[in-house]
């Protein structure tokens, strides 16, 4: 197979598709992959890594997506690559499109076979494929509060950790999946007072065992979110239903009764955000006040140590960039439900129950002549 890993074109997203590490592997098994140049020079990952790892570098997007037959990708395509996109295409990368109509209907459009990271899932239940970029932006989510909860970053000059004798910051965790896990993790660590809220009393159980009582854990319940927003300095909101919009747990009114100065860390902005007043930032210009409360909605937190992010995301996903690259992707799709999960998009129709449903409220309406029914061999997951 013919597999392209374009430059990234995000704005201040430095990741990249592929490791020349993962290239090797591929091209090993009889691939042929072809780099965008320069596509990893930020995080040191030289196109002469490339080649010496079998690669191939190509000048330009166009070129690159006019000759591969899977396109790699860390972020969301932006529209101009969109119009890159072939019928005959694979697009494997993050997609997020509960949240992103005007990206649906250009992927739609380009009649592609889009499978997003974030709707994998594993025999287990997990998201093997969003599990690390989550792992990262759980941890940056309480680096970045600490750094905005400093006077001069807007926020109420509240050391994280206290020191002796002065009471250490009130940190607020919704949701304990995996990247609320890392930020009690980081929270904790730095000497945080730390309450996280769940609606799974097993996964609260769970977290009280592993800290031992040193976390404060609390069902949740409107009641019980609007009493600890009220006392917190920060807010770390990590809720994830997979594929779909995030619920909106903390509302405007709430931010009149929070500490002025409070900062609140959305890590679920690619899917909406999970406060009702997120609006998605950049690492350019991170954030923004409302009624005195500090917001940090950058929407690929991960992007801000891109080295890391890069080859944790290489590590998970090229198993499957492997089995990609072997057979025919829709034998692939029924044979594993899991990874049929991941498809979003097929023959310019929505494949995802949970994407289909969100973009639905959002009034993106499906085209009227499909190029084929993706239902017909995929089985459960169309």
């Amino acid at each position: 197979m013919q597999i392209g890993v374009p430059k990234e074109i995000k704005p201040q997203e430095c990741r990249v598709g592929m490791t020349p590490a993962g290239v090797r592997e591929l091209v090993a098994a009889g691939n042929t992959v072809q780099v965008e140049t320069q596509c990893g020079a930020r995080i040191g990952l030289t196109d002469d890594m490339y080649r010496d790892a079998g690669g191939q570098v190509i000048e330009t997007p166009e070129a690159l997506f006019a000759h591969c037959d899977m396109i790699v990708k860390v972020k969301e395509p932006q529209a101009q690559e969109c119009h890159l996109l072939r019928a005959d295409q694979i697009l494997f990368t993050y997609l997020h499109l509960a949240a992103d109509p005007e990206q649906a209907q250009l992927l739609m459009a380009s009649g592609a076979s889009c499978i997003a990271y974030e709707t994998i899932t594993s025999p287990e239940g997990g998201l093997p494929l969003l599990a690390p970029m989550s792992v990262v932006a759980g941890r940056l989510s309480v680096q970045a509060g600490a750094h905005h909860m400093e006077i001069h970053q807007g926020g109420n000059g509240t050391l994280l950790g206290g020191v002796p004798g002065v009471p250490s910051a009130q940190v607020l965790i919704l949701g304990g999946g995996v990247v609320g896990t890392n930020a009690i993790r980081m929270a904790l660590g730095m000497g945080a007072d730390v309450t996280v809220i769940d609606r799974s009393v097993k996964r609260l159980t769970e977290l009280d065992e592993q800290y031992n009582g040193r976390l404060r854990t609390i069902y949740s319940t409107t009641e019980a979110i609007e009493q600890s927003a009220s006392d917190a300095d920060l807010i770390i909101g990590a809720v994830l239903i997979p594929g779909a919009s995030a619920p909106k747990l903390i509302t405007r009114p709430m931010l009149k009764n929070m500490k002025p100065g409070a900062v609140m860390v959305d890590v679920a902005i690619d899917q909406g955000g999970c406060f009702e007043t997120s609006t998605p930032t950049t690492h350019a210009d991170p954030t923004y006040v409302i009624d005195q409360i500090v917001h940090y909605c950058v929407a690929n937190m991960p992007g801000a140590v891109a080295r890391t992010a890069t080859m944790a995301l290489t590590n998970a996903t090229l198993p499957y960039i492997q089995r990609l690259a072997k057979g025919d992707l829709g034998t692939l799709l029924q044979e594993d439900p899991h990874f049929a999960n991941g498809l979003n998009i097929r023959a310019g129709k929505i494949t995802h129950p949970a994407v289909a449903a969100a973009l639905a409220s959002a009034g993106t309406q499906q085209p009227a002549n499909p190029l084929s029914d993706p239902s017909r061999t995929l089985g459960n997951a169309a």
